[in-house]
């Protein structure tokens, strides 16, 4: 019997966590990775860009010992569809044939809103975060505006998190250099509880650590448009010569070119097995899933993987003949960074904590990003 060939879209936390359970569960698989380059961008890491605590060269990690180690074969491509109902995939560099495929290109922010080119959106990526630092170096003084948004039709769909540990790290990080005195910091937000899908406790200490630090509010006020110099809501205007904004998101924009089951959001409807319906030996896991579960359900590298693990488990079995009932826990683990501490906050069905700030959060959350990296070294 030919060894299966199982094909993994997307080197992130959701694609490169798939394919070690694959090769640990089969041996003899046949996998490929087809992702843009052999590299993993560590994105959570990109939060202490900003006060030069990590450079690029820190969070890129090329993957080529990974690939030789797991015997996966690289494809070099961006993808551009489907046929066959996924038994094709079609790239930039030709057509890769499998017999399962594992769907893990991560999501799209969404760029509706008016004037959104004047904001550095921090979560796209390395080059963003760079951005962001070399605009702090060039400012003597001023006014920065900080906030997100989220997509309507997918509570799940945004990444709020990340925004508070720019926040707060670029408030820690001035008053280091002495200029805080010289900055205006407002924080923005459409939603009145900004961090709810943290927890009812999040959101009083969220708000509560920016009135400690002197950062303003603007919450609950539908956005209008961003300007050069401003953010328009329907509840007014704040004046800002830098604007960091997170917008929700949506699928990726090869989604639009195949006939994959679509979330009201634009993400990929799966189920609880992270099976795309109707589509057999196709699984799809991370941002680019609708799965089903709590508004709350995050977007971060720790539910990736968990996907990651029920979608390969499901995939093999499928592949097999076997019962595929795999599940996934949801679990949202997040250490909300500020330079020099962290506040814990873990949320399950079941319960919700929030641990105050400490340095040996700080720490854990920079132990925890070698300890990851280093599966991959």
């Amino acid at each position: 019997m030919a060894n299966h060939r199982i094909t993994v879209l997307g080197a992130g936390f959701a694609g490169l966590s798939a394919i070690r359970h694959l090769r640990r569960r089969d041996p003899d698989a046949d996998i490929t990775l087809v992702a843009p380059r052999a590299e993993l961008h560590y994105l959570p890491g990109i939060i202490w860009i900003p006060s030069g605590l990590r450079r690029r060269e820190d969070l890129v990690l090329p993957l080529d010992n990974f690939l030789r180690r797991t015997r996966v074969r690289f494809h070099a491509a961006e993808v551009t569809g489907l046929r066959e109902r996924g038994r094709i995939v079609l790239t930039t560099a030709g057509e890769v044939a499998n017999d399962g495929l594992v769907i893990a290109t991560g999501g799209r922010f969404i760029k509706k809103l008016p004037g959104i080119e004047h904001a550095i959106t921090p979560c796209e990526g390395i080059a963003a975060a760079e951005r962001i630092r070399d605009r702090l170096e060039a400012m003597e003084g001023g006014r920065i505006a900080v906030g997100f948004a989220g997509n309507p039709n997918e509570p799940q769909a945004m990444r709020g998190g990340p925004m508070f540990e720019f926040l707060f790290g670029i408030d820690q990080q001035l008053r280091r250099e002495g200029r805080r005195e010289r900055f205006d910091l407002t924080f923005f937000s459409p939603s009145p509880e900004p961090g709810n899908r943290l927890g009812p406790k999040a959101v009083q200490h969220l708000l509560g650590e920016m009135r400690r630090r002197g950062i303003a509010t603007h919450l609950g006020h539908k956005m209008v448009r961003l300007e050069a110099d401003k953010v328009v809501t329907e509840g007014g205007e704040i004046a800002a010569d830098l604007i960091l904004f997170m917008p929700g998101m949506t699928g990726n924009a090869w989604f639009d070119a195949t006939d994959l089951p679509r979330s009201p959001g634009g993400l990929l409807r799966a189920d609880a097995h992270c099976r795309v319906p109707e589509w057999e030996r196709v699984v799809v896991a991370g941002d680019s899933g609708s799965f089903p579960g709590p508004d709350w359900m995050p977007k971060q590298a720790h539910m990736a993987d968990l996907q990651a693990v029920a979608a390969a488990t499901n995939l093999l079995a499928d592949l097999r003949g076997e019962r595929a009932d795999a599940t996934f826990a949801v679990e949202l683990a997040c250490i909300v960074d500020s330079l020099d501490q962290g506040t814990l906050i873990w949320r399950t069905p079941e319960r919700n904590w929030l641990l105050p700030p400490n340095r040996v959060f700080h720490w854990a959350k920079r132990g925890f990003e070698r300890r990851y990296l280093q599966r991959y070294r």
